[in-house]
């Protein structure tokens, strides 16, 4: 996922001043075309925790001056140097906005209440954007320090491990850092949008939609469409369309050389259209096998794994 990010990025990026640093323990994997221009942070397994752990430590990683940490699971659809215009001046920030109850990871109003603040960043972990130095290192060093006390604090743990997210949130919120207001233009997600994504990579367009009228709809997010030039496949998302057809052109024309046009044909006869037609044809069948075999439990979700 992180070559599928790394094509993405040069595919809209290549001319201008950005640097694309990869931090892996498995360089000896990264494919020959994506070589000449990835710059490798070498760490060994383990070194900065394991799970979303390692984003706590993002201040250890970080080069000198502005970086946006993307999780691998993303693609970028477009110029991102706005983006890094639209953060600057922020010694450690998110994509979001602000809650001070409810639940998120944890009884926010009372974890507010235990830390004297009135609020906390509620965001996608997707992007992290920081300017190294002393602030950023009191943000990092507080959320460190506050994992140890994840459980006893009264955060809910996903898929069994502390959740990077509210951890900075809480540190963010007690260092007096500021969010940039979630206007769909920067990170788009499928936790808030659940009606559907149209996307083509190579034209740079990606939207997400929270459809009113979708029995998916999420009457608490405040937009019904994102159009964001970086998109978040979290979950089984890399798993399924359109990411597998995004990733298998962008495979066709850098480490195979094809021309854009060739690569699309190509994409859309071997992913695009045999998908289509599994798609259907499992829409065609599904009430038949419902009345035969009855419907299949719902898997609880990695996502709300509760304390033991």
């Amino acid at each position: 996922m992180a070559v599928n990010l790394a094509r993405s990025f040069w595919l809209w990026n290549a001319d201008t001043p950005i640097n694309f640093y990869l931090a892996t323990d498995q360089a000896q994997w990264l494919p020959d075309d994506v070589k000449p221009y990835v710059k490798i942070i070498s760490i060994q397994p383990g070194e900065l925790g394991e799970g979303f752990s390692t984003k706590l430590h993002l201040d250890k990683l970080a080069p000198e001056g502005q970086t946006l940490f993307i999780d691998s699971d993303c693609l970028i659809y477009g110029n991102i140097e706005w983006v890094f215009e639209k953060f600057a001046g922020h010694a450690v920030s998110v994509v979001g906005g602000y809650i001070s109850d409810g639940e998120w990871f944890g009884d926010i109003a009372a974890i507010c209440k235990k830390f004297d603040v009135t609020r906390l960043p509620k965001f996608n972990g997707g992007i992290y954007y920081l300017e190294n130095g002393e602030k950023a290192k009191k943000v990092y060093d507080l959320a460190r320090e506050l994992e140890s006390r994840y459980d006893e604090i009264g955060f809910v743990r996903l898929r069994n491990r502390p959740n990077d997210e509210v951890l900075m949130a809480l540190a963010m919120e007690l260092n007096h850092t500021e969010v940039i207001a979630d206007d769909g233009s920067i990170l788009g997600e499928f936790v808030n949008f659940q009606s559907g994504i149209k996307s083509d990579l190579v034209k740079g367009f990606a939207e997400l939609y929270n459809d009113p009228v979708s029995p998916k709809f999420q009457q608490n997010w405040h937009l019904t469409i994102a159009k964001p030039v970086i998109v978040h496949f979290l979950g089984h998302h890399n798993q399924v369309m359109p990411y597998l057809k995004e990733v298998k052109q962008l495979k066709y024309m850098f480490a195979n050389k094809l021309p854009k046009n060739l690569a699309g044909v190509l994409t859309y006869l071997q992913v695009t259209l045999p998908s289509a037609i599994v798609s259907h044809t499992k829409k065609l069948a599904r009430p038949l096998y419902h009345s035969l075999f009855g419907t299949r439990k719902v898997k609880v979700s990695e996502r709300v794994i509760a304390n033991d």
